[in-house]
């Protein structure tokens, strides 16, 4: 569909990360390797917390969580980039990149606040350990987590409701590698001005709040454990938070580079970067994030690797 033809568009062509032949096979045999990885590792971090009793606790909990969610999201998205590396066009129906809009959203917002929820039980271990299990009882852990999607639900409806509302008239070719908000917005020749609005204040409610959440736990953390006395403990306490602030570091970082600012001067190319970090690189580093750095995951999957070897 060419510029200033004013019927409806049905369908979308997503123009991906590149246009230039040469990079088509080997970006898609790094993001098919970075998938695998994605897959395995967060669907292997959920069955190993499942099949060990002593990571049957609030934190890993919420670790299967956000590990479910990265699967999800990568899922919505990585598959159909990957096949715009081995075709001319990658079209997408309209129905269809709704539907994959409204899940991105979803799993993006469960995702904000899902580290924020984590960052709680962190200071509540640290700073009411003795309290811990009652606080962080399983029903409350229940509760939070149902809310983390509730919360995922009522943000993406919102979002692709509005979406849905726009007629899309102009060039059907997408600027990114999946439908995202800003380059749909682009595309638009309705008045985008209340969705625009609505991106501002639900980005700021979903990702500034838990930003500020995490960062206030944050700041109690640090000043309890300032107050330990023996440096082997407050060695240990660190260790406790290091995996979660470097995946809220990378995460919240791109999501906010995306999202807060106004989309004038927002550049496209410069969204897919951002995007590729909470997109594609976050779900493939968490669960290398928490394995690697963390003593229990390692112990556990080390007697679960030695009982199968055993049998």
């Amino acid at each position: 569909m060419t510029e200033g033809n004013h019927s409806t568009v049905t369908e979308f062509i997503l123009a991906g990360l590149t246009e230039q032949p040469e990079l088509q096979l080997p970006l898609f045999l790094l993001f098919l390797g970075i998938y695998v990885v994605t897959v395995v590792g967060n669907l292997g971090m959920i069955t190993l917390i499942r099949l060990s009793s002593p990571l049957r606790t609030p934190m890993y909990y919420f670790l299967s969580s956000l590990s479910l969610i990265d699967f999800c999201q990568s899922s919505v998205i990585t598959p159909k980039m990957l096949v715009n590396f081995v075709t001319e066009k990658n079209i997408i129906s309209h129905p269809e990149c709704m539907t994959q809009l409204y899940l991105v959203i979803a799993f993006g917002i469960a995702e904000c606040h899902m580290l924020a929820a984590m960052a709680y039980d962190r200071y509540v271990v640290i700073r009411n350990p003795l309290l811990y299990n009652v606080i962080m009882s399983y029903l409350i852990c229940f509760w939070l987590t149902v809310g983390v999607y509730i919360l995922g639900v009522i943000g993406s409806t919102i979002q692709t409701g509005f979406m849905l509302r726009l007629l899309f008239c102009k060039t059907n070719v997408i600027n990114h590698y999946f439908c995202d908000l800003f380059p749909l917005l682009e595309l638009s020749c309705s008045s985008t001005y209340v969705n625009e609005l609505l991106v501002l204040i639900l980005s700021a409610f979903n990702i500034l709040i838990p930003a500020l959440t995490i960062f206030a736990s944050y700041i109690f953390i640090i000043s309890s454990i300032l107050q330990i006395c023996s440096t082997k403990c407050r060695s240990k306490a660190f260790s406790t938070c290091s995996s979660h602030i470097s995946a809220v570091a990378i995460f919240f970082g791109s999501a906010a580079f995306m999202y807060q600012q106004p989309s004038s001067v927002n550049s496209m190319d410069q969204g897919k970067v951002s995007s590729l970090f909470y997109t594609i690189i976050v779900p493939t580093l968490n669960p290398l994030i928490y394995s690697l750095r963390n003593k229990d995951v390692k112990i556990a999957l080390k007697k679960i690797l030695d009982r199968r070897t055993c049998s």
